[in-house]
């Protein structure tokens, strides 16, 4: 079955016939899954109105270059962000022109030039039009600067010529769509990623955590499934919904997560959760009472569950991440070397937790990569190609 569960996707639309089809394209992007936001051409204005399109995707349509209600009124800014994927469907004849000779005289232009997710392009025209070789020339040219072009299909017209140029249909649009995202870069692979936070019992009510909401660790592992792999998904208490096709196994405790981990065989292990460090040697059997002006609770060390993985023969391809908050190169680096891991993922603790956004340097043994501030599924999806290039 077709999936953009959790993606988000910019449906482009600029004037043509075809431009009904777009309703249709719609309404299966977001019963695919997929967070829909449209753009639309004032030439489209004229084949379909905004109001349709607003209904079907439940977001307001964008319209207008210069957007007052748009966050500090560049509304092309903040939806080449949003994007994991831009749509134009349908791509007019001048529209394919517009793009190949990087025009910004409209909110759907300007979107394009700053965005960095795929753009794809449904041409839809008149065969003539199609045949002729400024737009051949068009297509050549936005084809060499990674446009994809989806169709166009050969038939029958709206002005009664039979040709090619017809708008591939709603159905193919969603496939080719969702094939952009199933890599297969980890096919038959299985991958063990553990998230969230750990909670050590002080006493039937109270425990010693952290901040980790576990939503890097719950992107991983959308994105590892959506690269083909075998996930397996070990969750400490958060509030999250679990991504599709992966198995979610539910603990506590670091004690819990490290049997869960060990019990689990894997290629890839990736040990996002942040885990308590030490935990209370006892675990008060009734509620403390607050009768003294202080207490004193021991502590002793939780096991190590990374190195503890990266200790197994054969040891899967292990990767860390580091939640630092100073000197984050060394302190990374050190984790690399000492817990014998391939790949260790470093950021500043307090700039990430709970937010849906992160920075990170990944370091491995002979390089280094920065992967600036973005969504944490974009940064997930780099992550695992990252992964597979280093394997």
């Amino acid at each position: 079955m077709l999936s953009l569960i959790n993606k988000q996707v910019l449906l482009g639309i600029t004037g043509g016939i075809a431009a009904y089809k777009s309703a249709e394209l719609c309404r299966l992007l977001v019963k695919a899954g997929a967070d829909v936001r449209v753009v639309m051409t004032q030439s489209a204005c004229e084949f379909i109105t905004p109001l349709t399109m607003q209904a079907l995707s439940s977001n307001r349509v964008h319209t207008e270059l210069l957007d007052e209600a748009a966050e500090a009124a560049m509304g092309h800014i903040e939806l080449a962000r949003w994007a994991d994927l831009i749509m134009i469907a349908p791509a007019s004849a001048n529209f394919i022109a517009r793009l190949a000779h990087g025009e910004a005289n409209d909110l759907l232009t300007t979107t394009c030039l700053a965005a960095s997710a795929p753009i794809t392009l449904a041409p839809a025209m008149n065969q003539a039009m199609w045949s002729n070789q400024n737009t051949q020339d068009n297509l050549a040219n936005l084809k060499t600067k990674g446009r994809l072009i989806f169709g166009p299909a050969d038939g029958e017209q709206a002005c009664g010529d039979i040709g090619p140029g017809r708008m591939l249909e709603p159905t193919e649009l969603i496939e080719q769509a969702a094939n952009l995202f199933q890599t297969g870069a980890l096919a038959d692979l299985s991958v063990c990623i553990t998230a969230g936070p750990t909670r050590e019992a002080i006493d039937p009510v109270r425990y010693i955590s952290n901040h980790s909401s576990g939503k890097m660790g719950y992107a991983l592992a959308h994105a590892a499934a959506e690269a083909g792999a075998k996930v397996n998904l070990i969750s400490g208490p958060v509030h999250l919904s679990p991504p599709p096709h992966i198995n979610l196994i539910n603990v506590e405790s670091a004690e819990q997560m490290l049997n869960a981990a060990t019990r689990t065989s894997c290629d890839i292990f990736i040990g996002v959760a942040a885990v308590a460090d030490y935990r209370p040697i006892q675990k008060a059997s009734n509620k403390i009472k607050k009768s003294k002006d202080a207490i004193q609770i021991e502590l002793i060390k939780n096991p190590d569950i990374l190195a503890t993985i990266a200790a197994q023969q054969p040891k899967p391809f292990c990767v860390g991440f580091a939640a630092e908050t100073e000197n984050l190169e060394s302190n990374a680096l050190a984790k690399l070397k000492n817990k014998n891991i391939d790949l260790v993922v470093a950021n500043h603790a307090t700039e990430t937790f709970n937010k849906d956004e992160a920075s990170v340097n990944a370091y491995w043994h002979n390089g280094k990569k920065v992967l600036t501030l973005d969504r944490k599924e974009k940064i997930a999806r780099e992550l695992i190609l990252l992964i597979k290039e280093l394997m």
